[in-house]
């Protein structure tokens, strides 16, 4: 596709916007925003100088770096480490060994609950020091049993955002290459936790040699040897030092008085440090209790998961089995409903809502499940199982609860991310329509954001749980959940263009609503979905799903809704080159918006036939529906859509014999700050792209230059296609 746009949606019967950009040729017209495709890293651009600063990528350190705290995100070293002297030097030695070009690779290996990430996370600490930059740390739940790895994408995502990145490519080739730019000549340490494949590795390393990249593993990953990866493969404790750190954790007085016993539970953890640890914390519980009476408890044969063997015949399955029955029965309840939960970490609002507790018995019921090493402890009001011991209490509820309440609470733990999701929705997009919600528990607290920029930031930083809430939504026939759940993403998809994801989600979300028989939830996610297939590229595809909305629309007698799919159909044209029959559907829907009363909608497409009618070069034209598409969405009031309009109108008053340059850089000055307000970051871009223009036509090219690479600097993580045009624009400059 040679021209494709940022796309900005126009609202669907639910609420928010399908994607709308020109594509005019630069000499064609004096709209600035025809695009190309591109790939490639055009970001990296180190000797770009002026307003962006991109050369502090590179020699400075992330952008905003005096604004954003080094990260330090490793997790705390266990208190009761012991031994494992030897792997300790031989991480050293590996570290040391060989040379290369890039960050040293350094694979830990060893089976379930060996403790790998104790080795890796001890010997990180002790040289902490030596990656002044940062310190990240990742989950990449590989060895999960109930769900997907997590994806490269997701944990560039995080990381640039933890060196002050917020505006992140929409691809992974993107992303890898503006992290390896960020983290060139940087010092950091990166602790990559349970990983599954090279391919999900590989991604992450930063460019700098300087760096250091630890993987752990239950898989060998022989493909990250290929790339100079140095490996550690990590056995059991040897029985001494097992017994050791059992008597560290029972104490020294305790572990004296009963050395035989002692000896006996060491044996049986089969030199697992999980075993030993959750073993110490049920004795622990019981003071009065003999271990001698705990090691019979512990024999006693009985059913074990199979991946908790590590070549002995009790181990981990044993152990937990133990903990579990030692817990209170509320407490036990709490532990198999949290199992059971669709994410990997939590917090209490979540645990209220699956437990269907009150928000002070959830923090009670899972600093319990701390305290005896059932559950881990992330930071503050964030926790999570460790992967086995969450299968375990998985296993507790498949064996003593039934079938209804296991999916009773699945979907209280459900609709608390959709309530949660939708009062982000509300608080981002409160003009909009909202569509119907089915909630069996609504959370007593109050959601974990009191702004739009603190709605958008949750809704970034979940957008994994809540995509993991829709499949498992899903599994259970919970359709309705699932859709309302994708609709009440749609500022995510709007704000940040997720292109794969906004699909993916939609494509769910349609066959859910089709399965639960709701025409308008159907109209919903067609024309939502819509939207996503323009910002993909995928226009052909945008118009049969619009036309099916429309087709559904005029079945149910929907007004609304047909002008929506009108609309929408009008934007898949546009982007796919037909701006006739663009202009056909946008007349269709105004007419039909201005007859049902609907004043914002009519107001969007008066924009977008400003947009064409700047294309087509009738600038006069474009003025009358731009201003009037202006007052309108200020009425209603629209903030972010109103902007827009007086950005073209900013163009509009630059074209043509009767051009006003003073008037067209006041209202695209007025624009951009308008914007920058509602945290329109493509829009910004297109903004100072557009002032670029007016600057190169009056031929101050320095000014030009300036404008460029600021926009330069915001499309670049978010749009390849549109960082390429600008730096055609530069290099234009250049030649001149």
């Amino acid at each position: 596709m040679d021209q494709a746009p940022i796309h900005e949606p126009e609202p669907t019967a639910g609420g928010d916007t399908l994607p709308a950009a020109e594509t005019a040729p630069r000499n064609a017209t004096r709209n600035a925003v025809s695009g190309a495709t591109v790939s490639g890293p055009v970001v990296q651009a180190g000797s770009v100088t002026g307003g962006i600063h991109l050369h502090e990528y590179r020699t400075q350190g992330p952008p905003h770096a005096s604004a954003s705290p080094v990260p330090r995100q490793l997790i705390p070293p266990p208190a009761h480490f012991t031994d494992r002297v030897a792997d300790l030097v031989a991480l050293d030695a590996l570290r040391s060994a060989g040379g290369g070009s890039g960050a040293p690779l350094v694979v830990v290996t060893g089976a379930a609950g060996v403790g790998k990430t104790a080795l890796a996370v001890t010997w990180l600490h002790h040289g902490v020091g030596d990656y002044p930059d940062g310190q990240l740390y990742v989950d990449l739940r590989g060895h999960a049993d109930d769900g997907d790895p997590v994806p490269p994408d997701a944990v560039l995502g995080r990381f640039l955002r933890g060196f002050g990145v917020d505006r992140l490519p929409a691809e992974l080739a993107e992303m890898a290459a503006l992290w390896r730019t960020v983290t060139a000549g940087l010092r950091v340490a990166v602790l990559l936790d349970n990983a599954l494949s090279a391919a999900q590795v590989l991604p992450l390393v930063p460019a700098s040699p300087g760096s250091l990249v630890v993987v752990t593993s239950r898989n060998r990953l022989p493909g990250l040897g290929v790339h100079g990866a140095r490996f550690h493969h990590l056995d059991v404790l040897p029985p001494a030092a097992t017994v050791e750190l059992l008597g560290r954790r029972l104490g020294e007085e305790r572990a004296a008085r009963e050395e035989e016993a002692v000896a006996s539970i060491a044996r049986l953890c089969a030199g697992l440090p999980l075993a030993v640890c959750v073993a110490a914390a049920r004795i622990a519980a019981r003071p009065r209790q003999s271990l001698t009476a705990f090691v019979a408890a512990m024999s006693r044969d009985g059913d074990r998961l199979a991946s908790l063997r590590a070549g002995r015949d009790l181990a981990v399955q044993t152990v937990l089995d133990g903990a579990y029955g030692a817990l209170a029965v509320d407490v036990a309840a709490g532990y198999r409903q949290l199992g059971l939960l669709p994410v990997t970490d939590f917090g209490a609002g979540i645990a209220a809502a699956a437990c269907d507790l009150p928000s002070a018995a959830a923090r009670e019921l899972v600093d319990e499940l701390v305290d005896v090493s059932l559950l881990e402890e992330l930071g503050p009001d964030r926790y999570r199982f460790h992967d086995l011991i969450r299968l375990h209490a998985a296993q507790r509820a498949a064996a003593e609860d039934t079938e209804a309440v296991r999916a009773t609470t699945v979907r209280r733990a459900l609709d608390w991310y959709l309530w949660t999701a939708t009062e982000a929705r509300a608080l981002l997009a409160p003009a909009h329509v909202r569509l119907r919600r089915d909630y069996v528990r609504i959370p007593e607290e109050e959601p974990p954001f009191d702004s739009p920029a603190g709605a958008l930031a949750w809704l970034d930083a979940e957008r994994l749980h809540l995509m993991a809430a829709v499949h498992t939504a899903i599994g259970f026939g919970f359709d309705d959940t699932a859709w309302q759940i994708v609709d009440s993403m749609q500022p995510l998809w709007v704000r940040l263009r997720p292109a794969e994801m906004w699909v993916e989600a939609h494509r769910l979300g349609l066959a859910a609503a089709d399965r639960a028989g709701r025409p308008t939830a159907v109209m919903q996610m067609l024309t939502t979905g819509g939207g996503g297939l323009c910002n993909a590229g995928l226009f052909d595809e945008a118009a049969q799903w619009f036309g099916r909305a429309l087709s559904l629309g005029e079945e149910t007698g929907d007004r609304r809704a047909q002008s929506q799919a009108l609309h929408g159909l009008g934007q898949a044209h546009q982007f796919g080159g037909r701006p006739e029959s663009a202009a056909a559907y946008y007349r269709h829907a105004l007419a039909l918006r201005e007859a049902i009363g609907y004043t914002r909608g009519a107001a969007l497409s008066r924009l977008s036939l400003g947009q064409l009618a700047l294309d087509a070069g009738s600038p006069r034209e474009a003025v009358d529906l731009l201003t009037r598409a202006r007052a309108d969405l200020l009425a209603v009031p629209d903030p972010y859509d109103a902007a827009r309009a007086l950005a073209f109108l900013g163009v509009a008053h630059a074209t043509g014999p009767e051009a006003d340059i003073a008037l067209s850089e006041w209202e695209l000055g007025q624009a951009l700050s308008e914007l920058d307000a509602c945290g329109a970051v493509g829009w910004q871009a297109r903004v100072l792209e557009m002032q670029g223009v007016n600057a190169e036509e009056r031929g101050d090219y320095g000014r030009a230059r300036d404008c460029y690479r600021q926009s330069l600097a915001r499309y670049g993580p978010i749009s390849p296609r549109d960082a390429h045009r600008l730096g055609e624009r530069l290099r234009g400059l250049d030649e001149r």
